[in-house]
């Protein structure tokens, strides 16, 4: 009964996300100019450092991990933050609060629909282009289903640190700010925007040891690695597994202690 109200959500999601055919096409616009951009940024980058390989990458190397982790930031972008800040705003947060249903997992399989939308329509064909004409960038086999247990922890760590961030909410009142701090924190520290093997060594250490590595890092490093040994999987896979419990129980944590901040119209 509980799995047919959730695919209730997700059903009431992907109607909703069809209906915005405008947006999808400026989004998928935008990432191709910002795909360009990113290919005479690096093509500048290999081309003053001299040589083929830098930090073990080579420029196709390097292309191929961006495009796929904007695929997936596209794929897992959910706006829930956004969200979270627009429903105490408007007071909405208090009928969301009434629903027989915990607002944290309402506003997932809320989002879910999302998901499936930006698969088909996002992730899907990026990943079939980049197979297609890079023959043998992405390597088929075991690793393709460890990559996507990798992504679905990947979700949940991401959910996990938008929620938690998204409650920050009910004691600042706006989230606009917060938030773009948030989106730049993340992209850097996850290896979405700049790849971690290009970081200086302590920092490098440093991000290994944070939850935002197991976002984008972690799944891409399972799928683009060509030599992938069965201890490098189960620790990339547990490092993601206790950030996924961690961050989970972190954000219940704060959403339950955070209720009390809750105001409306001054009450």
């Amino acid at each position: 009964m509980k799995v047919k109200k959730y695919l209730s959500l997700t059903r009431a999601g992907i109607m909703e996300s069809l209906h915005f055919r405008l947006s999808a096409v400026v989004m998928v616009t935008g990432n191709l100019l910002y795909l360009i951009v990113v290919y005479f940024l690096w093509k500048a980058v290999y081309a003053s450092a001299g040589t083929d390989i830098v930090n073990g990458m080579t420029f196709s190397d390097t292309l191929i991990y961006l495009v796929l982790a904007t695929a997936l930031f596209n794929f897992m972008e959910m706006y829930t933050v956004w969200e979270i800040g627009r429903s105490i705003q408007s007071g909405q947060i208090v009928l969301d609060l009434l629903r027989p249903m915990a607002y944290r997992r309402y506003l997932f399989w809320a989002y879910s629909g999302t998901f499936v939308t930006q698969f088909f329509f996002t992730f899907l064909p990026t990943f079939i282009v980049v197979a297609a004409v890079t023959h043998g960038a992405i390597h088929f086999g075991i690793g393709l289903l460890f990559f996507v247990l990798s992504v679905v922890m990947s979700v949940s760590i991401n959910y996990s640190i938008d929620f938690l961030v998204g409650t920050i909410c009910l004691y600042t009142g706006s989230i606009w700010g917060i938030n773009i701090m948030k989106q730049v924190i993340v992209l850097l520290l996850s290896g979405a925007t700049i790849p971690i093997a290009f970081f200086p060594e302590p920092l490098r250490t440093v991000v290994y040891h944070l939850p935002f590595q197991s976002i984008y890092n972690a799944p891409l490093s399972i799928l683009l690695d060509g030599s992938l040994q069965p201890q490098t999987v189960c620790t990339t896979l547990g490092t993601q597994f206790l950030w996924c419990i961690v961050m989970m129980l972190l954000s219940k944590l704060f959403w339950k202690v955070s209720l009390r901040q809750i105001t409306v119209n001054g009450g």
